[in-house]
């Protein structure tokens, strides 16, 4: 009999979400069968589907639902038969709005190669195998939620556009604190990635992150980079970082930046996380880095690493569940040194497997475990 563990909120989404959700939804059914872990799920529209269904890439009560619930899973949105829709109604606002009202301003974004996968990704084998890279990303602030923002006609007709970089002391000095207790339980190294030299942001963020440091985090090497000096640094020598924590354009670059430096974007998981509240509760939605990929959906052929992984920092992060998150990790990594691949990561001399083949090679590889 599975011990009930959370109440959880599936949010498959747009393109290849649905099917890379499907294989969480085993991995799930699997823990409760076999690991007495029992996770009670609901499923809700949002983005292009939700635009379908509804006229609005969230609704109220599917937001009502994601703030009630333990945590969120979420796969994709988004896609070409949206792109005309008016600004408000894209099938991505679904997603920001979910960041902004559920408060998840911590973006945690791993870059880890596989052993495995060291050779396919696009730089030298000596420069990627062993990366273990952690991106914190400020998800709630910062140019895409700043104001004023819009395009405006002028008088002379031409077009104007605004979006406003705005960042707070405290919004700054809140992710810091994220950056540094992560930076404790891995290498003790955080570099904090700004552009101080051309942005008053820059320069307060840089001021913040010095004084944070110095203050309360003393045994934590800390160091600054401009940002495009750290994209550089990501292609020449990546395994110099530890953790990396930056603004929310920065980060949205950077990571998928160095998502590529471990094979591909089908890869990188991520989790977004809010504050603890009063009763240690902390609101959290999980999703993979990639997008929703329209040009494959439906083929079969998704890669579903990333949504699995973020799954399993869903057990590490929400539900402190690290022996299980070890073990589903430890299962991707087996079954990638086996030799399966979806065509993503496909290599020569490999075995290309479907999006449900994968799957499945992992639940095995658990029951192996």
């Amino acid at each position: 009999m599975a011990r009930n563990i959370a109440r959880l909120l599936l949010l498959p989404g747009d393109g290849i979400g649905p099917e890379v959700m499907a294989e969480v939804g085993r991995v799930i059914d699997w823990l409760g069968t076999r690991r007495g872990l029992g996770f009670a799920t609901e499923t809700a529209l949002v983005g292009g589907a939700s635009l379908d269904a509804h006229a609005v890439p969230l609704t109220d009560a599917t937001l009502a639902r994601a703030q009630a619930v333990d945590a969120v899973l979420f796969g994709a949105v988004g896609g070409p038969r949206w792109d005309r829709n008016p600004f408000h109604l894209k099938p991505e606002q679904g997603l920001l709005r979910l960041r902004k009202e559920l408060g998840l301003f911590a973006n945690l974004r791993p870059a880890v190669c596989f052993p495995a996968l060291a050779d396919a990704s696009s730089l030298k084998r000596e420069l990627v195998e062993g990366l273990d890279i952690m991106i914190l990303r400020e998800l709630t602030g910062g140019v895409y939620f700043g104001e004023p923002r819009g395009i405006e006609i002028l008088p002379d007709g031409q077009k104007r556009a605004v979006d406003t970089q705005v960042y707070t002391s405290g919004e700054i000095e809140r992710i810091g604190r994220v950056a540094f207790e992560l930076a404790r339980k891995r290498r003790n190294k955080v570099c904090s990635v700004e552009k101080a030299n051309v942005m008053h942001t820059g320069v307060l963020w840089r001021e913040v992150m010095t004084a944070l440091g110095a203050q309360d985090y003393p045994d934590v090497e800390l160091s600054h980079m401009y940002a495009d000096n750290c994209a550089m640094q990501l292609v020449r020598a990546p395994k110099q970082f530890d953790v990396i924590v930056t603004d929310n354009l920065f980060g949205d670059l950077l990571s998928d930046c160095a998502a590529m430096l471990t094979g591909s974007l089908g890869m990188l998981p991520s989790a977004s996380l809010g504050a603890v509240d009063a009763q240690g509760r902390r609101r959290a939605l999980y999703e993979p880095v990639h997008g929703s990929a329209p040009d494959i959906a439906g083929q079969g052929v998704a890669n579903p690493i990333a949504m699995l992984a973020s799954f399993a920092m869903m057990l590490r992060y929400s539900f402190d569940l690290a022996e299980d998150a070890d073990r589903l990790e430890a299962a991707i990594a087996a079954v990638l040194a086996r030799g399966l691949r979806t065509a993503d990561i496909m290599q020569p001399g490999m075995t290309r497997v479907s999006t449900e083949a994968m799957g499945a090679a992992i639940l095995a590889e658990l029951d192996r475990l």
